[in-house]
């Protein structure tokens, strides 16, 4: 009996510990060490949230940088609840045709020749399927079809490279991750710089 007892006071003892003090202390924490990020990390416009610069979106227009591909994209965007990776290997019939698709429909976006490589992060989802950056080389592959369909001339597309260089954010803490672009934060800076141009 006495066993059973201990356990059943252990199990109490637990649970309230795990279950609501250690809950209630990360929660005061983040939100007083770190309130931006705690909330979200939401990004907001003329007093109205545009997204979240730790989630990708959908993007497809031309006048845009578009970010990496989402195994979560439902048509209209991407899922957030669940998001997930494909678990579709190399070897996949699916998976090869999916990254084919995706290939040829960066190319003929740019005018590419065929042989001309594609950053892998425009073309492979990210293990969550929400990543919100991309690579500096994906960003810098973007600048033409995005200055051609903004109508942007010979100086002002000077002016878009030296964006996408100042959004370059360097690996966390100098040593983890690759340099990166956060897309989102990207093309709102983006359209405030060119607030006028054609689209």
């Amino acid at each position: 009996m006495k066993p059973l007892l201990q356990s059943i006071r252990l199990l109490l003892v637990l649970t309230v510990i795990t279950g609501a003090v250690y809950p209630a202390l990360v929660t005061v924490l983040s939100k007083s060490m770190f309130p931006r990020q705690s909330a979200g990390s939401l990004v907001v416009r003329d007093r109205q949230v545009v997204g979240s610069a730790l989630l990708g979106q959908r993007t497809t227009s031309e006048a845009y940088f578009w970010p990496r591909p989402s195994a979560g994209d439902d048509g209209t965007n991407y899922v957030a609840v669940p998001s997930s990776a494909s678990n579709k290997g190399p070897t996949s019939a699916d998976w090869i045709t999916s990254v084919q698709q995706r290939s040829a429909a960066i190319r003929t976006a740019r005018g590419m020749s065929t042989n001309r490589a594609v950053p892998a992060d425009l073309v492979l989802a990210s293990g969550s399927g929400l990543d919100p950056h991309i690579s500096p080389d994906a960003a810098r592959l973007q600048l033409d079809r995005v200055a051609r369909t903004r109508g942007l001339n010979p100086e002002q597309r000077n002016t878009l490279t030296q964006l996408v260089e100042a959004k370059v954010e360097s690996p966390t803490l100098g040593v983890l991750g690759e340099p990166r672009v956060n897309v989102l934060l990207l093309n709102l800076a983006l359209d405030e710089t060119f607030p006028t141009a054609r689209r």
